[in-house]
């Protein structure tokens, strides 16, 4: 399931990331993670659990993410 619709990446400066290998691991990255999260999902509708509850879990996961490699 590759998609080549994902943003263009952006710096914490709003530069572009301009590197192709940063942007191809960045993609890769994506479409693997796009991949596990639909799997996950269509797994918890087959259990039937709400699609509602399935998509409020997922976005608070990625809402709790944390930045361990911020520079302060």
């Amino acid at each position: 399931m590759k998609n080549k619709n994902w943003p263009i990446w952006i710096k914490d400066d709003q530069s572009v990331v301009s590197c192709t290998e940063k942007i191809k691991v960045m993609s890769e990255n994506f479409d693997e993670l796009k991949q596990l999260v639909q799997d996950a999902f269509e797994d918890g509708l087959l259990m039937e659990v709400s699609d509602n509850q399935m998509r409020e879990t997922l976005y608070k996961l990625v809402n709790e993410l944390q930045n361990n490699l911020k520079k302060e």
